[in-house]
């Protein structure tokens, strides 16, 4: 892991942000010891929705109609 003071970062940030682009985490030093950690940011994961209408279909009391499945997706479309 990469260390650099407050002057590092107050004088060389385009060579410290540069470190952390490339996908090394920084240690701020401060007085001669750690304060902070700059680490780069990890891309999200794509949240995986379940399929709630499947659900619905399958755990309803009576079966759904076309037009319940029209009105599901009409909703489902206005946000």
């Amino acid at each position: 892991m990469r260390t650099a003071t407050v002057a590092d970062l107050r004088n060389n940030f385009r060579r410290v942000s540069a470190w952390i682009e490339n996908g090394e985490p920084v240690e701020i030093i401060r007085r001669g010891h750690v304060f902070a950690r700059l680490v780069p940011n990890q891309p999200e994961a794509p949240v995986e929705w379940p399929d709630f209408l499947a659900r619905a279909k399958a755990h309803s009391s009576r079966p759904m109609t076309p037009e319940d499945d029209a009105r599901v997706r009409e909703y489902d479309q206005e946000e």
